[in-house]
């Protein structure tokens, strides 16, 4: 069963392949982003490189009004303009690479993570805290 949450940041701090996977490198996880990776062009399964064996992820691009947020969401969402949609399945890699993608893009690109299932908004701690997680039932 596939499993998503959206993170929402403004168009101009879409950072680009290095800028994002300096920040991953900061998380100290070895993650390696592939060089399919475009900000805000990217859209379908990106591969990844999670401690040497293969990883990834579904990411979707798209303009926060297309997300139809609710009135309760909008509000912390604030200003930003683009929704970054995560995808992955059952696979405790592609779960681990999301959470460390996404932590790296709240910790520091001012992204807001937010799960539609449980209707929970992450910071980064909380996210990495779930990447270490993943990457420790390995």
């Amino acid at each position: 069963m596939p499993r998503s949450h959206t993170a929402f940041l403004n168009r101009a701090d879409a950072p680009t392949r290095p800028a994002l996977q300096q920040a991953i490198d900061g998380l100290k996880f070895k993650l390696t982003l592939d060089d399919a990776y475009v900000p805000l062009k990217t859209s379908g399964y990106l591969p990844c490189t999670l401690d040497g064996e293969d990883a990834g992820f579904d990411i979707r691009f798209q303009d926060v009004d297309a997300q139809s947020p609710s009135p309760a969401l909008q509000s912390h969402i604030g200003g930003k303009d683009v929704a970054i949609v995560f995808r992955w399945s059952g696979d405790v890699r592609e779960l681990a690479s999301a959470m460390i993608v996404s932590a790296a893009l709240a910790r520091n690109f001012g992204a807001m993570v937010y799960d539609p299932d449980s209707d929970i908004v992450y910071n980064a701690e909380q996210l990495i805290e779930k990447a270490r997680a993943a990457v420790e039932s390995l």
